[in-house]
């Protein structure tokens, strides 16, 4: 599916091709939603449950493990199971920065024209991105479904993909310890301010609205810290540039 969407906007960049990749995830979404009948193929808006949980060589991370008298809870296995694969997901896409094909991928990010002059094969290795990103996109969304035992349409909304855009450039574009800081700060916001607009929502007796406090606060955070640090809170080290 990423190379499907990304043949037909090779020629695209930067903004426009950030717009595309939003639009179709939209257009997918009510794709699903629509297929409920009048066949019915993907179940509508009811979504798909229930999905079994995962298991290795029979052992079910769905029910608790017994080691003696301790037990681990389900949910405590797969927050493992998560941990391992991140910090996996994390080596690899630091494995890939430092090699040939993610040298040629910073290289058209810079500057496409000067790249392709260079004989880099702006469209394979545009291709391939979108692949790599469609393939860890699956991979998580397969241990979404199996971790929530069902799947809807509703919790892949175009407010969650501008969540995850705002992520990578909150914490710094092409720089992985800073794409973590970024998804970090902004999973852990929303719960702070959720303890922040409660007391406040009380002092103005109800005329402030929680639901709309909270996205507000972190529009404004965001607005903040791209003027105070346009390229990001963490971003990648420049190179190429004389000493003073």
């Amino acid at each position: 599916m990423g190379i499907l969407l990304g043949a037909p906007t090779l020629k695209l960049r930067g903004d426009y091709l950030a717009i595309v990749t939003l639009g179709f995830g939209e257009i997918v979404r009510l794709l699903v939603i629509n297929l409920g009948r009048p066949i019915n193929i993907t179940n509508g808006a009811k979504g798909v449950g229930p999905i079994d949980s995962i298991s290795f060589f029979g052992l079910d991370l769905g029910k608790p493990w017994s080691f003696g008298s301790y037990q681990v809870a389900s949910v405590t296995l797969y927050y493992y199971l998560f941990l391992v694969l991140v910090l996996l997901t994390v080596s690899i896409c630091h494995r890939l920065q430092e090699s040939r094909i993610g040298r040629a991928w910073m290289a058209i990010r810079d500057d496409e024209v000067a790249a392709e002059a260079m004989g880099i094969n702006t469209r394979d290795m545009k291709l391939l991105a979108f692949g790599i990103g469609a393939g860890f996109g699956g991979v998580a969304g397969a241990l979404f479904g199996t971790f929530q035992g069902f799947v809807s349409p509703e919790a892949f909304t175009l407010q969650e993909s501008v969540i995850i855009v705002a992520m990578v450039v909150f914490g710094g574009i092409g720089h992985i310890p800073g794409v973590i800081l970024g998804a970090v700060l902004l999973t852990a916001l929303p719960e702070v301010l959720r303890y922040v607009a409660g007391p406040l929502q009380a002092a103005t007796d109800g005329r402030l609205d929680a639901g709309i406090l909270r996205p507000l606060l972190i529009a404004l955070a965001m607005i903040i810290t791209m003027l105070l640090r346009p390229r990001g809170l963490w971003p990648s080290p420049e190179h190429g540039k004389s000493l003073p």
